[in-house]
């Protein structure tokens, strides 16, 4: 049998040309060059190792059979479409998910989760903005309704007062998303959320009555598939306030599962000829209900006497029920964790109304209620609960490091323990974090986009940083966090913060199911056209989209070799990146690489059964929104012209996400049972993976940085907590912090006590060098300052200052007391 010469096999050790040729090919799937290029390189490596003619001639043909699309559709994918069909490799897609599965759209996370992310292209993404409009509603109305909020009096007394409650109607608060045309003020995503973070800095009930009518309910849902007739009868009135929505989705049996609503419509044709709808339900944690004029509602609707001439289950409809209606009844209360909030139960028993007027978008919105829900939330999560999240984490940065300044034990601020600046860290790096997440994901919302597994993520991640945050501040704070009354600022924060946890779908649910679980077909490049191509037996989408996943699985297979290889080291970096910031970049390509082959080999290995294994979804969630994350920071990095005084708060971050993304790695590298191969995957893959760790936690060095940051008074400072309610002298002039640090606004007592403190820094340096050279004997207080004046270490001017240092310190730091009768009674 003829055969070449081989070249390899006569030319240098035959190891090094092996060990080449490897290198080739995977250099070739690392590019993600097209097959014929593989077919080319077979060729050259064929003839160079002196394989036979036949043997290359019959590779030659074998390539050809699947670079010839129609022979290799009919040949081959029609059988391996069949195959996959009959032995279940897909997954059954029912059709509230296939409903949820197409809400929205994909954003940058299928960049993320395509193993290949494009830099460049994503930083080109719009940044939240507010318009000069929305910024002096946010400055002025908003700023009024913190002021007028007594927060202790609120929780005290268990009601948002009457003179809140007018003032958010008059304001026109109840009607920020809906069009000017209606009367509303037609704000963005981004105002919408700078007006929630405020108040939620300020009053969590207050914050809550005005989010919930601008989010999921009545509003929304008329704006993007109201009739004509009914946006020009409700708008108006939602947005003067003259109607207080409610929206009636989760049941005693259906609360994470909404699909799984019993609440029930069926139609009939009156005596006048129309068509009615009787409604019964039994609805539970309804925010505003008690107090509603009128209560969207979510129910299966059905025709049994198929009068629209669609068959008798129409499915889940959104409807518009006025309060008063006959046989509805409100009234009850629920209390969430003491937070007092007007949150409660409803029952409809028979109530009748008519379809038309009923039915958001009348007879035509009748069984497109999932659909609706789903794409409205596509969108909210990613605005409401995120805006809270970052009021809390803000006004825990303003809080927690006053507090560390101001307090001293041991002669010294707490703040100077390594101790405190731990988790005065992790505050600070939070903090720049979730605010890069919002405006981020903000931008993407205000451009009309709405990425369900991004406000997910949104909606799982801001949660868990808020609750994480307000644990650290409050072990800070210590006996000034756990005193209730006019002082305390977080306790508010710390008790309600499961209720975030909870509701817009719990984040057990959210992180197993919907980041990953859902987003593993809407956000991979061929999965979703996989399934779809299967189920509509359609062989030529299949083969489409079947060939480019095989292109896909090998490239990334390349790429996360390559790059575990280097370390990320030959992933491009956009240019003009910061030197210091440029190794996030190539980790982040090398997370991305490695975690796009192993949800391939997931998906693969498991198929259908995926779904159900909610551990390893769960560690595939974690890694997405932390790659999500990362982009986030690195993102809002750029936008404000990478600061050097920011490289803490970014460096601190990068590396704690990079450390929970490898994290993820172990525990799917020992989770993941693959077939045959799993002593390799778990033993040496596993092990590889452990010791090239793509990454570890944050230095000391960083820690220490960001609380020194924290504690400094000046620019850095206001603008990473700026967007909360906070008595400052930038923002309300010297003369209102001093004036206000008298009153129950503990902003600006603590705000007050700071700057004084601070300015009395430099006179207690004095008096702490002249002690140590021995200048003056080493007293305690005020004798010290007694003999440093003396000797005229320090002015009269710098005693003064030490005085009322001491003075405003000491106020700051004491917690309210109440009598029996007061402790008892309403305010």
């Amino acid at each position: 049998m003829e055969s070449f010469s081989g070249y390899f096999l006569n030319h240098g050790p035959l190891a090094g040309w092996i060990a080449g040729s490897v290198l080739l090919l995977l250099v070739i799937g690392y590019l993600g060059l097209p097959l014929f290029v593989w077919a080319l390189a077979g060729v050259l490596l064929f003839v160079s190792f002196g394989a036979s003619v036949n043997c290359v001639l019959v590779f030659v043909g074998f390539m050809l059979l699947f670079l010839i699309k129609p022979i290799r559709t009919y040949l081959v994918s029609s059988v391996v479409m069949k195959l996959m069909h009959k032995l279940g490799v897909v997954p059954q897609i029912s059709a509230t998910e296939r409903t949820a599965l197409e809400a929205g759209v994909v954003w940058i996370e299928k960049d993320l989760f395509s193993g290949k992310p494009d830099f460049d292209k994503i930083l080109e993404e719009p940044y939240g903005q507010l318009t000069k409009e929305e910024e002096a509603f946010v400055n002025g109305p908003v700023e009024q309704l913190c002021q007028l909020c007594d927060p202790w009096k609120i929780w005290k007394n268990r009601e948002v007062t009457d003179d809140v409650w007018d003032f958010i109607k008059q304001k026109g608060f109840l009607g920020m998303i809906i069009p000017k045309e209606y009367g509303g003020m037609g704000f963005s995503a981004m105002a919408h959320s700078e007006v929630v973070m405020k108040l939620a800095s300020r009053s969590l009930p207050t914050s809550i009555s005005v989010m919930v009518p601008n989010s999921l309910g009545p509003a929304e849902l008329l704006v993007h598939y109201g009739t004509e007739k009914q946006k020009n009868h409700w708008l108006p009135r939602l947005a003067r306030g003259e109607e207080i929505p409610c929206f009636g989705l989760t049941e005693p049996l259906a609360g994470s599962d909404a699909g799984s609503i019993t609440a029930s419509g069926i139609i009939f044709k009156g005596e006048d000829g129309k068509l009615y709808i009787r409604l019964n339900w039994n609805k539970r944690w309804i925010t505003l209900a008690a107090i509603s004029t009128v209560i969207g509602m979510a129910f299966r609707l059905r025709d049994p006497e198929n009068l629209l001439g669609r068959g008798e289950e129409l499915g889940i409809t959104c409807g518009l029920i006025p309060s008063k209606t006959p046989g509805v009844t409100l009234g009850r209360r629920h209390d969430p964790l003491t937070i007092p909030f007007q949150n409660c139960p409803t029952q409809g028993e028979n109530v009748v109304v008519a379809l038309e007027d009923a039915v958001v978008g009348g007879v035509a919105g009748c069984g497109q209620g999932w659909s609706m829900l789903m794409e409205c939330l596509a969108a909210g999560r990613g605005v409401s609960l995120p805006a809270q999240s970052a009021g809390g984490c803000k006004l825990a940065y303003r809080t927690a490091s006053s507090h560390a300044l101001v307090r001293k034990q041991f002669g010294v601020s707490i703040g100077k323990f390594e101790g405190v600046e731990e988790p005065l860290a992790r505050i600070g790096a939070s903090t720049y974090a979730i605010e890069a997440m919002r405006r981020f994901t903000l931008g993407a919302l205000d451009k009309g986009l709405k990425p369900p597994v991004v406000t997910a993520m949104m909606k799982y991640q801001a949660t868990e940083m808020g609750r994480r945050v307000v644990n650290d501040a409050m072990d800070i704070m210590g006996g000034a966090g756990i005193s209730l009354g006019y002082r305390n600022l977080i306790a508010e924060g710390y008790i309600a913060t499961p209720i975030g946890i909870t509701v817009e779908g719990a984040n057990i649910m959210t992180r197993t199911l919907i980041v990953f679980g859902q987003g593993a077909l809407r956000c991979h490049p061929y999965a979703f056209d996989e399934v779809s191509a299967i189920e509509a037996k359609d062989v030529k989408k299949f083969d489409t989209a079947f060939w480019g996943h095989i292109g896909h699985v090998v490239r990334n297979l390349c790429r996360s070799i390559l790059l575990s290889i280097t370390r990320g080291y030959i992933a491009g970096v956009p240019s003009g990146v910061h030197q210091k910031i440029r190794i996030h970049y190539r980790r982040l390509s090398w997370a991305s690489a490695t975690f796009a082959i192993l949800a391939d080999i997931a998906m693969g290995s498991l198929g259908g059964q995926l779904k159900m294994k909610e551990k390893i979804t769960g560690r595939f969630a974690d890694i997405f929104s932390h790659m999500y994350m990362s982009m986030c920071v690195l993102r809002r990095f750029k936008e404000d012209g990478q600061l050097e005084e920011d490289l803490p708060y970014v460096q601190f971050f990068m590396k704690y996400s990079m450390a929970e993304i490898q994290k993820g790695f172990d525990g799917l590298f020992d989770n993941l049972k693959i077939p045959l191969i799993r002593p390799l995957f778990k033993g040496v893959l596993g092990a590889w993976s452990r010791i090239n760790s793509i990454g570890s936690q944050a230095t000391d060095g960083w820690s220490h940085l960001i609380s020194t940051s924290m504690m400094t008074a000046g620019a850095q400072r206001d603008r990473l907590t700026s967007g909360i309610y906070w008595v400052t002298e930038k923002t309300h002039g010297l003369e209102q912090v001093r004036a206000r640090a008298t009153t129950h606004d503990q902003t600006a007592r603590l705000e007050n006590a700071f700057m004084i403190v601070t300015k009395a820094e430099a006179a207690e340096r004095k008096i702490r060098s002249a002690i140590k050279a021995g200048s003056i004997p080493k007293k305690k207080g005020k004798a010290s300052w007694d003999d440093a004046m003396a000797r005229k270490i320090i002015s009269e001017e710098e005693y003064r200052l030490l005085t009322e240092a001491d003075r405003v310190r000491y106020d700051a730091i004491l917690v309210d007391d109440f009598s029996e009768s007061e402790y008892q009674n309403k305010i």
